[in-house]
């Protein structure tokens, strides 16, 4: 997984070619709910905007741990899940 992120890295300012919204959990997701709750679409716009190789993650669970809005503000998050059932179809899944 991580492989595709950078490779999408090295074109500059890669756009989704297509957007779904989340229907069940899964880890994907809850680190997609993390990167929207900051205001980014997903980790390789995170990594675009900030110029940052590596996302601060919870090394037991894999989930992000902290992220730097637009404004610079930080959001820190917990190891456990955060995205309740009610806001998993609130997530947007791109597909690059």
């Amino acid at each position: 997984k991580m492989s595709e992120v950078s490779e999408v890295m090295t074109k500059a300012d890669i756009k989704p070619k297509s957007m779904h919204r989340a229907k069940i959990w899964s880890d994907d997701v809850e680190n997609l709910y993390r990167f929207q709750q900051a205001g980014y679409r997903d980790e390789v716009e995170y990594k675009q905007v900030k110029q940052v190789d590596e996302v601060e993650c919870w090394p037991e669970t894999g989930f992000v741990k902290k992220l730097q809005r637009r404004d610079n503000t930080f959001y820190y998050y917990n190891r456990q899940r955060e995205c309740e059932d009610k806001d998993v179809r609130k997530v947007k899944v791109y597909v690059y």
